[in-house]
């Protein structure tokens, strides 16, 4: 077909769908600059309709989730997947017609070894013909896609188990695709246009899905070249229903570990290739095609979803992460979020899987700091309108305690000073010169947490298997300690300290169940879904032996005489539990073991300990509340509150500022050949001796902003820190052995604050 003919049937072509009701109709201008003709016949068949009033549209903005405070991970849009369709009822006499019979898929019979001897053959000799067809007829439309790649032509494969493709076959041909001369894979790309422009005819059959999940994988669209069908391709794949999403996230998580991945890094660079500016020639503006972010971030939502509910995930998590979106104004998504949850007004908030922890680090820090703005403004307000004298201290949380008797002070004054959580911190130690620039806050949490973790304060437990602090099941009329306890690990996140804390996962997996206080006191809060995976993480013993007692194949009743109940033992006493109503008379059998290990599970991670880690929770949240929360994963949380758990003193080095000396001096590179060489234990040191905390920030090291200075004095005297602004300072040392002696003692002696 020539191009004027072309040209001329695109206009009879069933139009494209819309991605969103109220979307404004957008115009592509003069597109990017195509590497071959159908790609401009295409882009003027679309301006074709828009001048004419065709329906064609694509929303500036994409439609995303409903329900601002719903917390689904990964998030997929409801309200977009409604398609507006007017009834056939409502149309008059004239334009009724019975809807078309559902077509007959051709029976293509070429295998996999067939295909190969035809690409063997055009290899050597030069003749593509039998090659070209096949590719021209394969991807001309959606029916030939079926007929190619589906194991029988006319099998239904209607089920979420099996898509019915033949992976092999369908692997086999794109990994050839990319080797074929530039005709044929032009005409690939003309062929998916046709389809594109033709398959939208009512709602999606098995076919369709099974056509969309085919061509996603299609590797041509790792060019930028490509970009405008690849978009319009997933704008359709996210304009299907909820149902139709439900079928393909089920079967990409069927896909092979390093396909999934391929794909997952070509959303990923597509999402950061439209977001930076882009040479006019290679890409349209951006304002002319802002839903291709939306409708690819959605898509993405897709195969998240199929790696949370692969076991195990295909990926981790952090592989779905945009390190791009570090660096754009996150906070006006933020707000954007904030002021339109999860409505037609697209931000990245409402996809947070996809923005990294620095990014959600970011958040909070940001959003903590307006929140201690305003509470420092509602201080001063009310001071003047008393017409009282304004004391700057009243802007701050002020912590005085006394170092021997630091857990008292603590808690005491954490309690009488509840109304100011939300100010900047700032710890005083009585009878100490320090004066508070943030190194004696660090100090101050550091020492807190090794007291209150402490197995003879009787609050938690600490258990080796695990290598892990758990909530202790003693009863007690009063449980304020562990609310200030969840009060302090709230204040270290809000004011960006790390602490040395060792609670299982699941334990931030509670913290945010759910993520936002209820209103109603009575809504049960921390009772997150206990599972036996959750009970290794705490107690790998005892959930080995429930594993054992689930897979044994002999009589489980008279073997094991086991009932519904647990025996568990608080302050010396043995008590029993039952694990339903009348539990002690219920005997566990092959049946009901099931029933037995979730019971179990989710009487000792959650029932056990309700009253205690409801208070320790509602401690948390009284200065953590916010918005943010709902971002995060609990891993994320883990990492906000004990920090990174990679110590990568290379990395220190790499991003060390110098003042005095440069990093080609004798001293400074005795200083890194001793650190780079010290063990863990003593990295640690350093770290705590030079910043005031031994743990990681968020980001790496890299992010300490860490500084060597000189230090014009004898080399007799000890390095000198200054854990405000992450400093040593180093005498001129003019040996190896002299300079790790001397950083040897110092760092080992570093509790206790001189004025800094």
């Amino acid at each position: 077909m020539n191009e004027e003919n072309y040209a001329q049937s695109e206009v009879e072509r069933e139009k494209l769908p819309p991605i969103c009701h109220t979307s404004p109709t957008m115009d592509l201008g003069r597109g990017a600059k195509q590497p071959f003709p159908s790609l401009s016949t295409f882009i003027s068949s679309l301006n074709q309709r828009r001048e004419t009033g065709g329906r064609f549209s694509v929303g500036t903005n994409q439609c995303l989730p409903g329900g601002r405070h719903g917390r689904e991970l990964p998030p997929i849009c409801s309200d977009v997947r409604q398609k507006q369709r007017i009834s056939i009822d409502t149309l008059p006499p004239e334009v009724k017609a019975p809807f078309p019979s559902e077509p007959v898929i051709p029976l293509r019979t070429k295998t996999i070894k067939e295909f190969q001897e035809d690409m063997e053959r055009a290899t050597t000799s030069g003749d593509w013909r039998d090659v070209r067809d096949f590719y021209l007829t394969t991807f001309d439309s959606f029916l030939e896609i079926n007929a190619a790649f589906k194991r029988e032509a006319n099998a239904p494969f209607n089920t979420i188990e099996d898509s019915g493709v033949n992976s092999k076959f369908l692997n086999a041909v794109y990994d050839a695709l990319l080797c074929t001369p530039q005709d044929i894979q032009k005409s690939v790309l003309k062929g998916i246009i046709n389809s594109l422009l033709r398959e939208w005819k009512g709602p999606r059959t098995k076919d369709d899905l099974r056509a969309y999940f085919i061509l996603v994988q299609n590797p041509q669209y790792s060019s930028t070249s490509t970009y405008v069908i690849y978009a319009h391709l997933l704008r359709q794949i996210a304009a299907l229903s909820e149902a139709d999403h439900h079928f393909l996230v089920h079967w990409f998580k069927k896909l092979s570990p390093r396909r999934f991945r391929k794909l997952v890094e070509r959303f990923l660079h597509f999402i950061s290739t439209r977001l930076l500016p882009a040479p006019p020639d290679e890409l349209p503006p951006l304002t002319r095609c802002s839903w291709w972010i939306p409708a690819a971030t959605k898509v993405l939502a897709l195969f998240n979803a199929a790696n949370s509910i692969s076991t195990p995930p295909i990926m981790s998590f952090t592989d779905f992460y945009n390190i791009t979106l570090d660096h754009i104004d996150i906070m006006e998504q933020y707000r954007t979020w904030q002021s339109h949850g999860n409505s037609n007004k697209f931000s990245f908030c409402q996809f947070p899987f996809i923005l990294s922890t620095v990014v959600k680090k970011a958040i909070i820090q940001r959003d903590s700091e307006q929140q201690m703005i305003s509470m420092a403004r509602q201080s001063l307000v009310n001071k003047v309108s008393r017409r009282q004298r304004v004391d700057m201290n009243l802007l701050f949380l002020n912590i005085k305690v006394r170092r021997a008797q630091l857990l008292s002070d603590s808690l005491d004054e954490l309690s009488r000073k509840r109304a100011d959580l939300k100010k900047k911190l700032k710890v005083t130690f009585v009878g100490e010169a320090g004066l508070d620039m943030g190194g004696l806050t660090k100090e101050w949490f550091l020492l807190l947490v090794r007291q209150i973790f402490h197995t003879d304060y009787g609050m938690f437990t600490y258990l080796k298997d695990s290598r892990c602090h758990w909530f202790s099941s003693w009863k007690c009329d009063n449980y304020s300690e562990f609310q200030l306890v969840g009060t302090l690990m709230g204040l270290a996140v809000y004011n960006s300290i790390a602490l040395d804390i060792h609670f299982p996962p699941y334990c931030y997996k509670k913290l945010l169940t759910p993520p936002i206080v209820p209103c109603d006191q009575n809504t049960p809060i921390g009772m997150a879904t206990a599972t036996l995976g959750d009970l290794q993480q705490v107690m790998p013993d005892l959930a080995h032996g429930l594993g054992e007692l689930l897979c044994y194949e002999g009589n489980v009743e008279e073997d094991f005489y086991l009932t519904f109940q647990v025996f568990q033992e608080e302050l010396g006493v043995v008590r029993s539990y039952n694990l339903k109503p009348g539990g002690d008379k219920i005997p566990v059998n092959k049946q009901n073991r099931k029933e037995y290990v979730q019971l179990y599970a989710g009487f000792l991670l959650n029932k056990s300990i309700y009253k205690q880690f409801a208070a320790f929770y509602r401690g948390f949240h009284s200065v953590c509340a916010s918005d943010a929360l709902m971002l995060l994963r609990p891993e994320e949380v883990e990492m906000l509150v004990c920090g990174s758990p990679e110590l990568d003193m290379s990395a220190l080095q790499r991003a060390a500022q110098y003042e005095g000396y440069s990093k080609a001096d004798l001293t400074v590179r005795c200083f890194w050949d001793v650190v780079l060489a010290f063990p863990l234990e003593l990295q640690k040191k350093l770290l705590h001796f030079a910043t005031g905390s031994d743990r990681v920030p968020v980001g790496g090291l890299a992010d300490l902003n860490f500084k060597i200075a000189k230090i014009d004095v004898s080399t007799d005297w000890l390095p000198i820190s200054h854990t405000c602004f992450n400093q040593i300072c180093l005498p001129p040392y003019k040996s190896r052995k002299e300079l790790k002696q001397k950083l040897t003692i110092a760092i080992s002696n570093a509790e206790g604050f001189g004025l800094e």
